[in-house]
């Protein structure tokens, strides 16, 4: 007999190139991690101390359809590289951080960027424009054991064949070990996190009946309908 007085939710999990499943505890974002996306912002790119938000782990889908969600008019693609963690803990030195990753994928970080703008005027926090159902469609994981550690190539998205976004995984401001480096620092991780990267500069606007295309050199595709 179960303690629980309602019945246990579904555990999030994401695909992996094996055929098996790696299930997701938290996710982690960071903000502004390449310099040409910070400008088209309208931030400083200078090497400031990271800053991350969070979307919930069942946002993630890797379901290859995006459904454009209510109350926004203006939905916007990020292109970013997933990074799945294998173990965690505090206090993670630089040095040791790659030791805690399980392998890498393609995902996207979809926005209500009309809700996130009304949010950042007031102040307030961004989940009502990050953290939405459906909001992180992401590819099948590809262990480090095939992949390595991925540091430089080309990240890319297209919408109907034609390129929107560019850009160099070695153009990230704050790399992955530091970047895991940096959340232990305030929080516990562990096995299950995943951690967003950031995106190169030319995120836009999505319309339903698009396309899109989105691409890691060493890493994989990730192919996704807006319906």
């Amino acid at each position: 007999m179960s303690d629980h007085v309602i019945p246990l939710p579904p555990q999030p999990a994401i695909p992996t190139v094996d055929g098996g499943l790696f299930p997701v505890r938290r996710v982690y974002c960071i903000g502004r991690n390449f310099a040409a996306h910070a400008v088209e912002m309208g931030h400083d790119p200078d090497r400031e101390p990271p800053f991350f938000f969070q979307k919930n782990p069942d946002n993630l889908d890797s379901s290859g359809r995006f459904p454009y969600p209510p109350r926004s008019d203006d939905v916007h693609h990020e292109v970013e590289l997933l990074v799945a963690l294998t173990s965690g803990g505090r206090d993670i030195a630089v040095e040791d951080a790659l030791d805690h990753v399980w392998g890498y994928g393609v995902a996207l970080d979809m926005t209500r960027r009309d809700l996130q703008g009304q949010m950042k005027k007031m102040g307030r926090p961004w989940e009502i424009g990050k953290a939405f159902e459906h909001s992180a469609p992401v590819g099948a994981l590809q262990p480090v054991s095939q992949v390595g550690h991925p540091d430089r190539g080309q990240i890319a998205l297209r919408v109907n064949g034609t390129l929107r976004q560019q850009g160099d995984l070695n153009q990230m401001i704050w790399k992955v070990p530091e970047m895991i480096s940096y959340l232990s620092g305030y929080f516990t991780l562990a096995a299950g996190d995943v951690i967003l990267a950031g995106t190169p500069s030319g995120v836009g606007p999505v319309d339903r009946g698009d396309e899109l295309l989105a691409s890691i050199d060493g890493v994989g595709e990730l192919r996704v309908s807006v319906v």
